[in-house]
């Protein structure tokens, strides 16, 4: 890769890798496999930089890769398993309600499919229009229609919350 073709990513990862970051953490839930998930991104992105036509659509490429990754590493069952040294004795205290309610709907959020939960994620986090989270995710606009309303209907069945009101701010992502 050219000097000028890394200047123009490392600026790019510069600009983007926060928003990338969120979008990573929706899907997947946990922070330290929402960093796995991005570095993962970014280096197909890396590898794919110099057949990219417009450097503009980066961010959309990026994005899909974390879309598409986040669902195949899904779909293997070491996924689900969390190794830890030592397990807690207690509870940690409630910090307050806005942090516990953001935790209950990213919990609700994971325990949707890996398509309803890009859906979600990219039309209402990202705010992505239909038409841009159907090309995202490689589907058509009336697929992203039913998987938006399909989660939508299981969050809201499960949670018994106005989803509309239901914190998913930057600060309660980044906690």
């Amino acid at each position: 890769m050219a000097a000028r073709d890394s200047a123009a990513f490392a600026e790019f990862v510069g600009a983007r890798s926060g928003a990338l970051f969120r979008a990573a953490y929706l899907m997947v839930g946990d922070h330290g496999l929402a960093e796995d998930l991005l570095q993962e991104a970014l280096t197909k992105t890396y590898v794919a930089w110099p057949r990219l036509r417009d450097v503009s659509s980066a961010e959309a490429y990026t994005r899909k890769t974390i879309v598409t990754t986040a669902i195949s590493w899904r779909r293997r069952r070491s996924f689900h398993e969390r190794p830890t040294d030592v397990l807690p004795d207690t509870a940690v205290p409630d910090p307050g309600e806005a942090v516990t309610t953001h935790a209950s709907m990213v919990a609700q959020l994971r325990t949707l499919p890996p398509r309803q939960r890009a859906a979600i994620v990219l039309r209402y986090y990202e705010d992505l229009s239909e038409a841009q989270t159907a090309e995202v995710m490689g589907c058509s606009v009336g697929t992203v229609k039913a998987q938006v309303s399909t989660g939508l209907g299981r969050l809201r069945d499960r949670s018994g919350a106005n989803l509309d009101t239901a914190p998913l701010d930057d600060e309660a992502v980044n906690s």
